[in-house]
Formats: C-alpha cells, sequence, structure tokens
C-alpha cells in the first residue's frame, strides 16, 4: 500500500509540473534601475508571470545620483534609465553593454524620429523608453495672467511662491534659455550670467524651494503659484487639480529622452533583454504612458491610445514648439564648472 500510495504521489507531482507555466519556473532576477514614479506597477508583476523572472527594482531621483551608483559599481544593476546626455556620458566612460537587438523583437515599434539620436549615434546601448519636456506648471487661481516666458520665475512677481527643480542641468537650462543662451553653453561667461540670474532669484525670496519628486503633489495642494516640471508629472497633478496648467515657455526649453541601457558587466544580461523587449510591446507601452503620462516613443502604444493621446498637445506638442527645444548634450568637460556655480546657487543667502 506505501508503495502504491508513493507511486500516485509522484504522478502527481509529474502531473502538477506539467500543468505549471513556463513562467512559473525560476528563471532568475533582472536588477532595474528606474526614476520615481516611472512604471506601471502592474507591468513588473505581468513581466514576472509571463517570464519566471523576478524583477529587482531599485528607484533614483535625479541623473547625477543615478550616475555615482553606477560608476561605483556597474555590475549591480541589469537595466537603468538614463536621461539622453547621461548616456551619452556612460558611453563614453565605457560603462555600457551593446544592446543585441536580434532580441529585442519590439524594436521596430520605437518611433523614426528617435533612432540613432545624436547621443547614440549608431544606437549601440540604448533604447527609448519616455521622452517630454520641461516647462512651467501653473496655478491659474494665483496668477495674474496666464503664463508664458520664463521671465515669470525671475521677475519678481511671485515672490516665495516658486518651486525650482533641484537640478543643476534643468535650473541651470532654464537660466541659460531665459537669458537667450543654449542649454548645453559651455561659454563660462553665460554660465556665470546664468548662476547671477539664479542667485538673485534666490536671494529677492522668490524661491520657497528647491525640489524633484515633492513639486507635483504640492503643486496639486496649492502650496505654490509657480513650479518648474516634467511633463509627465504636470500633467498627473493637472489630473487632480483643474486649477492648474503646463507650459512651455515662448523661449523655448528642452526636450529630452529617457533611455533603457544595459550597464557594464551586467550580470543577468539576458534578462535584461528580456526586460527591455517587454517594455517594447505596444500594450505594455501603452500602460506606462497612461499611468506615467510622459511623451511615448512606441508606434503600437500611441495607435492603441488614439486621439486621447494624439490630440493632448502637452504631452505630444507640435512641430512649431518643438522646433524651440533644445536635447541636452554632454557638457561633461565643463561639469566642474557647472557644479561649482549650482553650489553658489544652492549656497546663498
Amino acid at each position: 500500500m506505501k508503495k502504491l500510495t508513493s507511486v500516485l504521489l509522484a504522478l502527481v507531482l509529474v502531473f502538477a509540473s506539467l500543468a505549471l507555466p513556463a513562467a512559473a519556473e525560476n528563471a532568475g532576477v533582472v536588477n532595474v534601475f528606474n526614476w520615481e514614479d516611472y512604471i506601471c506597477e502592474d507591468v513588473l508583476q505581468m513581466f514576472e508571470q509571463e517570464t519566471g523572472i523576478k524583477v529587482n527594482y531599485m528607484r533614483f531621483t535625479t541623473n547625477e545620483d543615478m550616475m555615482v551608483q553606477v560608476r561605483a559599481d556597474s555590475s549591480k544593476f541589469d537595466v537603468v534609465f538614463p536621461s539622453d546626455y547621461c548616456i551619452e556620458r556612460l558611453a563614453a566612460e565605457g560603462l555600457l553593454e551593446e544592446i543585441d537587438f536580434s532580441k529585442i523583437t519590439n524594436f521596430n515599434q520605437i518611433a523614426d524620429n528617435l533612432l540613432n539620436p545624436d547621443y547614440d549615434k549608431e544606437n549601440k546601448y540604448s533604447i527609448p523608453y519616455m521622452w517630454g519636456t520641461v516647462g512651467i506648471l501653473y496655478n491659474s487661481t494665483m496668477v495674474k495672467e496666464p503664463i508664458t516666458s520664463w521671465a515669470s520665475l525671475f521677475d519678481g512677481s511671485y515672490p516665495n511662491n516658486i518651486f525650482m527643480m533641484d537640478s543643476i542641468r534643468d535650473s541651470m537650462g532654464v537660466a541659460l534659455k531665459y537669458l537667450g543662451y543654449s542649454m548645453n553653453s559651455k561659454n563660462p561667461l553665460e554660465l556665470e550670467a546664468a548662476k547671477e540670474v539664479l542667485v538673485k532669484q534666490k536671494k529677492d525670496g522668490l524661491v520657497k524651494a528647491y525640489q524633484v519628486d515633492e513639486t507635483k503633489d504640492k503643486m496639486v495642494a496649492g502650496e505654490a503659484a509657480l513650479g518648474v516640471m516634467w511633463t509627465g508629472d504636470a500633467l498627473y497633478a493637472i489630473d487632480l487639480n483643474p486649477d492648474l496648467e503646463y507650459v512651455i515657455p515662448e523661449e523655448g526649453s528642452n526636450i529630452w529622452v529617457d533611455g533603457m541601457v544595459i550597464p557594464k558587466n551586467a550580470e543577468n544580461y539576458e534578462n535584461a533583454l528580456k526586460f527591455i523587449d517587454f517594455l517594447c510591446r505596444p500594450d505594455i507601452a501603452k500602460m506606462n504612458c497612461e499611468e506615467i503620462w510622459y511623451s511615448c516613443p512606441n508606434k503600437g502604444a500611441i495607435e492603441l491610445m488614439g486621439s486621447d493621446y494624439i490630440d493632448n498637445l502637452d504631452i505630444n506638442p507640435p512641430e512649431e514648439i518643438i522646433e524651440k527645444c533644445e536635447f541636452f548634450s554632454d557638457v561633461n568637460d565643463v561639469l566642474p564648472i557647472y557644479t561649482a556655480l549650482w553650489n553658489e546657487v544652492k549656497n546663498s543667502k
């Protein structure tokens, strides 16, 4: 009887294992390093269920923080989401693996105008994840008239009522653009002038705080009249507070791309490819875009979203606005100057 029971138990276990989907098998892990609030959580669960690969998900708040950690030990991460100029720098420093595009079956979904960009001219190292702009989110009940220019941040009209971005490139870029210079300037005189504008703004008591992710919720709560913000965060806030409006100032702004890359010596290279390919699938890209409302680089996802996406001029700005915008390029050769000037801004009283 014992023998028969053992045989039956063995048969049950065999059939049970056959009934389990392949995704239930332990296929390892993928270590993902992404921005705060920058993915649909359901997507992570779906990837784990479909592939059996466990997602070890980690977050950062600025490109500069991410760069420090990748430089310290690139093998800790399998997929990272840097912005364009950081992709350029990481590649130049030899900190990225080339992507095996034969394993990225959904790469044909990426919009043609985002292929072979200046920051990755041969498309060796990165695949676009999201793109967007930097602009001003403002509370229409707290401003004197609709905001159209970066000047509103500096002309003294809104004392202690402005949230600036705690980011070297974004805040210095805003000041440079306001002064009529390139956001990628390496000219010491132009950089000094941008610093002076930001220092005066702070000394005049216009800045309520320098922050990043907190701004969207504080703008929803009506804690300031103006906030410098990325598109997706602005649209999140507008959805919760109809008094809020987003504008790309008339002087132009930054247009950016965040890409997916695989750091050098990544421990789970094949799983990284599977994760990237999964995020390029149109239905998954649609889920992510509708969750975080940044601009989508995925043709199939845009088709699935239809007019809700296409007719939204904040997330899908017209060409005449895009023409006034600049992509950030790597300024690593003058980064110590940027850093020193930004420290002067933050430490001014």
